[in-house]
């Protein structure tokens, strides 16, 4: 079977194609990125610890954010959910937060911050315990800003 040039440059093209959608997609190091990204967590966390309401603690999260946690058995939904959650008078107050480990994935429009968080809240009871969790947030940019879309926020226990 003879193929014409452009027989074959389509057949080319086809398989090339193909290999592309089949091919893994991989992060983009981008340090720019990477710092704006860190910088929202520290944010919110600075926030948190400063008592600013909700609303200036939330500001980086999508009306759509979803949350998993250590306190809820289920998926969390809505800004306005976790705001509102969040103006509940706490039975404890967060005094220090530091990211470990920290890294960010960036594909696109979509960048993904993970690391060990290490904390300190004061209870009720006035005594200082650590805050210890294996954390995600997904990012997305949204109008030319990053918003955080997601989080994944897992416990650990002292000591482990």
């Amino acid at each position: 079977m003879k193929l014409t040039n452009w027989s074959r440059g389509a057949a080319v093209g086809t398989i090339a194609l193909l290999m592309m959608i089949g091919a893994p997609v991989s992060a983009a190091d981008n340090p720019q990125v990477a710092a704006e990204i860190m910088a929202l967590a520290r944010a919110q966390w600075a926030s948190e610890i400063a008592n600013e309401p909700m609303a200036q603690q939330n500001a980086s999260l999508a009306d759509d954010y979803t949350e998993f946690n250590g306190d809820f058995p289920t998926l969390l939904v809505g800004k306005t959910m976790s705001t509102r959650m969040g103006e509940v008078t706490p039975y404890d107050k967060a005094m220090f937060s530091d990211m470990q480990n920290g890294r960010v994935q960036v594909y696109g429009d979509t960048a993904i911050l993970t690391y060990n968080f290490a904390g300190l809240r004061r209870g009720a009871d006035g005594k200082v315990v650590p805050s210890l969790a294996k954390s995600s947030r997904v990012y997305v940019k949204q109008g030319g800003k990053w918003m955080l879309v997601h989080a994944n926020f897992a416990p650990v226990a002292a000591g482990h």
